[in-house]
């Protein structure tokens, strides 16, 4: 367990400057880790139209804390937690808090890591800012002025006349981060005593809504990082979030609402007929843009399936034992979720998941009333719709009546038009980017159940196609691998592994991997996995294994690049 000691105070100012100006490699911890010390180096002139609140400065020695999470190594270590606050000028009531973990002295390497949250909220706490002292610098996280870093956004989108509150809006969009990062890095300056003439590198990690974050910063503020390391970033909320709720309308417009059982057997069958096709059966699904072509899904109409009975956990209701056999019904209903979203003129609105994946978004819920299944509405999408369509204090929507496949179509085109510029985070030419040296490590699970695998293609290719238009596919291509690679993950679930096909791969060591990239120029073809498959393939490369599966090759693949491609014709304007 970590243990906390009293912080040590610096007693005068000028005490303090001297500390500074002295601190070294042989300096201590302790030495730094002293409310005033950092009163002293607050950046207090970083952000135009900040104001840093001097007298809500925190210092808290930790000692032998120990970080553990998949996306980087497992590490001990000893750290100062500083918190300070901050508020905009002319803004009443808004304060902000920010909290960097600060590692000794002479583990410093010259390095600030910002960090980003997930879902609704803006920071993931504790578990992803050691990221930074693992990385040998500084790491930040903000609360984005929702209250306190426990608090979300969602819980203050609304203002209480029932309209948007547009500054935590645009704090959660991108605002925050910018200055999370701006701050973070002067301050590490400060405190370590790094000249303007030295070189601090700057990086970024987070996954879902935090690769969502990452990538609001790249866009607007193309030299705020040296690089970032993102995971299925929540690119378009209009769409994203709206399209939660298509295998709800899909369920409603069939009338037929399947058991978990039912689903959990589809999916099983679905991986097991899908494995084999990258060259090794493994329990993987590898290449699942070969998976619908190959899949016999009438062949799993009358299997039977069979589940032990499951008590309530957090996030999920009790289910009762089941047994029965696969319908046609959900057959029919399985190709329409993975055909996508489509209008009542047949055109596209926007993609499903990839085969392989779980059926989340088509979770039914139990009736112990009368022992049947029914709609279960999707709390991801719901509070979308409740909060910043209907603007009303909703967590979900109550029901989906009246609801139809134009009817989302239309959020999502509301939605579009009203927070585009703020949420949906697509903004593809990177050119400024690319040109201050930036890199980029992206890279997505390929049965993720909340994000689909083909958001991640897609402003890939956009990116490609706008930063270097005119050129080749083939020029185009080489010319991302510079400074921008995107790794599809076999197997992997949402921003993590899945229990379903286990042994699959994930890349821990993303973050390690681009800064090795930016500081020593060692360029990754391929991206390092945990698990049973420890090679990842770059983006438009797919794997393939070969000599009875002893083998793997990242091979080139017109078919596979086809298939993660869609016209989403539904939208009169491009959809990066």
């Amino acid at each position: 367990m970590p243990t906390a000691s009293k912080p040590r105070v610096v007693t005068t100012a000028a005490a303090v400057m001297s500390a500074i100006g002295a601190v070294s490699a042989t300096a201590s911890l302790n030495d730094i880790c002293s409310n005033a010390y950092a009163a002293a180096a607050l950046p207090l002139d970083a952000v135009q139209g900040i104001t840093i609140n001097t007298t809500s400065v925190t210092t808290q020695l930790v000692t032998n804390f120990t970080a553990e999470s998949i996306f980087y190594p497992t590490s001990t270590f000893d750290y100062c937690n500083l918190t300070f606050a901050y508020s905009h000028n002319g803004i009443e009531g808004d304060l902000v808090h920010v909290q960097y973990w600060l590692p000794a002295p002479g583990q410093f390497q010259n390095r600030y890591v910002s960090t980003g949250g997930g879902g609704w909220a803006i920071n993931s706490g504790s578990s992803s800012i050691p990221t930074g002292i693992i990385a040998g610098g500084v790491g930040g996280m903000t609360d984005g002025g929702f209250g306190s870093f426990d608090d979300q956004f969602s819980g203050v989108a609304l203002l209480e006349n029932g309209t948007v509150n547009w500054q935590a809006t645009y704090m959660f969009g991108y605002q925050a981060h910018h200055e999370l990062a701006t701050l973070g890095k002067q301050l590490t300056r400060n405190l370590y005593n790094v000249s303007d003439s030295t070189k601090l590198y700057a990086y970024y990690q987070g996954c879902s809504e935090g690769g969502r974050e990452g990538w609001s910063q790249v866009q607007r503020y193309p030299d705020q990082f040296d690089g970032i390391a993102v995971g299925a970033p929540a690119f378009r909320w209009a769409q994203q979030q709206v399209n939660h709720l298509t295998g709800n309308v899909i369920q409603q417009t069939q009338n037929y609402y399947p058991s978990s059982c039912e689903l959990e057997a589809i999916m099983n069958l679905t991986i097991a007929s899908c494995d084999p096709l990258d060259g090794r059966t493994d329990g993987i699904v590898s290449r699942s843009d070969l998976c619908l072509n190959n899949l016999d899904l009438n062949g799993m109409v009358g299997t039977a399936y069979s589940c032990p009975a499951t008590a309530a956990s957090y996030g999920s209701s009790a289910t009762p034992a089941q047994e029965g056999n696969i319908t046609a019904e959900a057959i029919t209903q399985m190709r329409a979720y993975w055909e996508g979203l489509h209008d009542s003129d047949g055109n596209l609105v926007y993609f499903s998941y990839q085969p392989g994946s779980t059926f989340t978004d088509l979770q039914t819920a139990y009736n112990t009333a009368d022992d049947s299944w029914e709609l279960s509405v999707s709390g991801l999408g719901g509070i979308w719709v409740g909060l910043f369509i209907d603007k009303l204090q909703e967590t979900n929507l109550p029901n989906l009546d009246n609801v139809t496949y134009d009817t989302l179509k239309e959020w999502m085109v509301y939605s579009m038009a009203t927070y585009g510029d703020i949420l949906q985070t697509t903004y593809p030419d990177l050119t400024d980017f690319k040109a201050a040296g930036g890199k980029v490590i992206h890279f997505h699970g390929e049965q993720d159940f909340s994000i689909p695998t083909a958001s991640s293609v897609r402003y890939w290719e956009s990116v490609r196609s706008v930063t270097f238009a005119g050129q080749s596919r083939k020029q185009s291509t080489a010319a991302m691998d510079d400074f921008y690679r995107l790794y599809l993950v076999p197997g992997a679930g949402h921003c993590d592994v899945n229990s379903y096909q286990p042994g699959g791969p994930w890349p821990q060591t993303s973050l390690q991997t681009v800064i090795d990239w930016v500081e020593n120029g060692v360029v990754p073809d391929t991206l390092a996995g945990t698990g049973d498959i420890d090679t990842l393939c770059r983006w438009p490369l797919r794997p393939q294994w070969t000599n009875n599966g002893a083998n793997m090759t990242c091979i080139e693949s017109d078919s596979s690049v086809a298939s993660f491609t869609y016209d989403l014709s539904a939208f009169r304007l491009p959809v990066y």
